[in-house]
């Protein structure tokens, strides 16, 4: 809720849905209070270790919306356990309580994590079988069969969006791990180059949260959205060098640094019709003009502390750049992560 994709969607339904009442879980560990609506009933509820069975009890929701994951794919190698408990084990127990006080729909926000390297050739489509290659893409997909599973055994009705590499206004541009497009914004606001690992030849589809918000509020209410998983937003492909480049031309300046490549999927991204056909997807904002706009919104953001791991899971084969010593070295400011985020 206090992050990029809900509290977004919170702030499109109090504007175009007003009849509707709005309740939101976070726990502050990746989101901030300040992006919260206040006419949103907030409970503040680490879904992974807390229960937020009195808010089903409270509200009786008719629709959940499930976006809440510590989505950083590539260091979730060395964090096995937070990113089973933050992603898979919290959305077990979601998946729990919307059985067992009838929620008409579960809308889960998985990812394109879940396709893995196994299709060498993208765009990647929604009946490909899942073939992850990280914990991260592993979580992401149990999630997804657990739901169905759920579907077919319980009779809980549900739709898994995959949307991917989305930014805009509220994202974290504090986080060292994630989000590409905002961790290059802190870089670029702190004096630093904004950083490539490889060669920047990867290719993605990055997608402004503006276009897909009225997508998000369709799968928790359009008949055509039962029980579909979807891929959402990425109509236009680039290299990630390339993008770069198109920031530096927003922001005016910067420059670019080249690290050691990390393990990652070369070229992600995927189809995008079944989007259009069943959720309206309408790609109204190229990419130049999407940074534009964050980058707007980024400049007036306060100087907050920089979230760092204090320890990680696993140091066997961690990357040189994500040292904790030489993130700490290169943030103003830091905000440890403890065992639970």
């Amino acid at each position: 809720m206090a992050g990029l994709l809900g509290s977004r969607l919170a702030d499109w339904i109090l504007e175009n849905q007003p009849d509707v009442r709005v309740v939101g879980i976070d726990d502050l560990s990746g989101g901030y209070a300040e992006n919260v609506d206040p006419r949103v009933t907030f409970y503040n509820i680490d879904l992974a270790t807390g229960s937020a069975e009195p808010v089903f009890e409270a509200h009786a929701p008719d629709v959940v919306y499930h976006f809440a994951a510590y989505a950083a794919e590539a260091l979730s190698p060395f964090i096995r356990r937070y990113n089973y408990s933050n992603n898979l084990v919290a959305t077990a127990g979601i998946v729990t309580l919307c059985i067992k006080h009838g929620v008409k729909r579960l809308v889960f926000t998985s990812s394109i994590a879940v396709y893995g390297m196994g299709h060498r050739a993208p765009p990647f489509s929604e009946e490909m079988i899942r073939m992850p290659v990280d914990p991260y893409g592993i979580a992401k997909g149990a999630c997804e069969q657990d739901i169905e599973v759920a579907g077919d055994q319980h009779g809980l009705d549900w739709c898994i969006l995959r949307p991917h590499n989305v930014y805009g206004a509220k994202q974290n541009l504090w986080d060292s791990y994630r989000n590409v497009l905002g961790i290059w914004m802190y870089k670029h606001l702190h004096g630093q180059p904004l950083s490539i690992f490889g060669d920047g030849s990867q290719v993605r589809a990055f997608s402004y949260i503006d276009d897909s918000l009225p997508c998000l509020w369709r799968a928790g209410f359009d008949a055509r959205a039962s029980r579909q998983i979807i891929n959402l937003g990425g109509i236009e492909e680039i290299s990630v060098k390339r993008a770069a480049e198109t920031l530096v031309e927003v922001m005016g300046g910067g420059a670019l640094q080249f690290l050691p490549p990390r393990h990652e999927v070369p070229h992600a991204f995927t189809t995008w019709k079944k989007s259009v056909e069943l959720l309206g997807f309408e790609h109204k904002t190229g990419m130049h003009e999407g940074l534009a706009k964050m980058w707007a919104w980024a400049r007036q953001q306060p100087d907050r502390p920089r979230q760092v791991w204090a320890s990680y899971e696993l140091e066997q084969g961690m990357y040189s750049f994500w040292q904790k010593e030489v993130l700490k070295a290169e943030s103003h400011g830091v905000k440890e992560f403890d065992s639970r985020g």
